[in-house]
């Protein structure tokens, strides 16, 4: 999988960089001081994954995020050290793949980069809380704004199934593949069949847009 970090702060690049190289299936391939750079980065690279910091100069992490996303040049985790929902939302809503602190363990990093190199989202477990509430409470006032608010449908003549529709509410209550597995009593390749069902037939992107779809269609409620 190849890599491109993208943050302002050169101790920061190199933290990570150093924890990175040490495995095998990660390839580190450039490193981006500012948020213009990461695009001239992905555009000329095509990273797997551009993990990307919110605030830096010339182009915030945001912005970049927007555009990698936007011309499909990299998957992006986004990285900061600020516990803010605005920063949370407005990556997500820019289409980033994955938020992550960066006082998260090295373990926890490696894995993202796993985990959304594969094609699903990710998300801090304290985040998944959060956009769910976020979320729930969005769309509440959505509906009571407007008359003509409904919620998303499946397309024409596409159902989910009793399982898939369980599978759906699992992973909107921020579980993991391994998490569902055992709470299904089923086997981890099994859910990992289920939840690339389910993408596809909502017409989503990863687990991130489908933990959004499931509660603006009713689907799941905030435990």
């Amino acid at each position: 999988m190849t890599v491109l970090l993208a943050d302002d702060q050169a101790l920061v690049r190199s933290g990570f960089q150093m924890i990175l190289s040490i495995e095998d299936d990660i390839d580190v391939v450039a490193t981006a001081a500012n948020g213009q750079e990461a695009v001239d980065l992905a555009r000329r690279l095509r990273p797997d994954i551009t993990l990307m910091d919110v605030q830096m100069p010339v182009l915030d992490g945001i912005a970049a995020t927007r555009t990698v996303v936007a011309e499909e040049l990299s998957r992006v985790v986004v990285l900061t050290t600020f516990d803010r929902d605005d920063y949370l939302f407005d990556a997500l809503e820019a289409g980033a793949a994955g938020f992550l602190l960066k006082n998260a363990e090295p373990e926890r990093l490696v894995d993202a980069i796993r985990v959304v190199a594969q094609g699903q989202g990710l998300l801090a477990p304290d985040v998944t809380t959060r956009v769910i509430r976020r979320m729930t409470r969005h769309e509440a006032a959505r509906q009571t704004g407007s008359a003509s608010a409904t919620p998303p449908t499946l397309p024409h003549g596409v159902e989910l199934t009793a399982r898939e529709t369980e599978v759906l509410q699992l992973v909107a209550e921020g579980m993991s593949n391994h998490e569902i597995a055992d709470h299904l009593v089923v086997g981890e390749a099994t859910v990992k069949t289920h939840v690339s069902n389910v993408l596809a037939k909502l017409g989503v992107r990863d687990r991130v847009q489908a933990v959004v779809w499931a509660h603006r269609a009713g689907l799941a409620l905030p435990g």
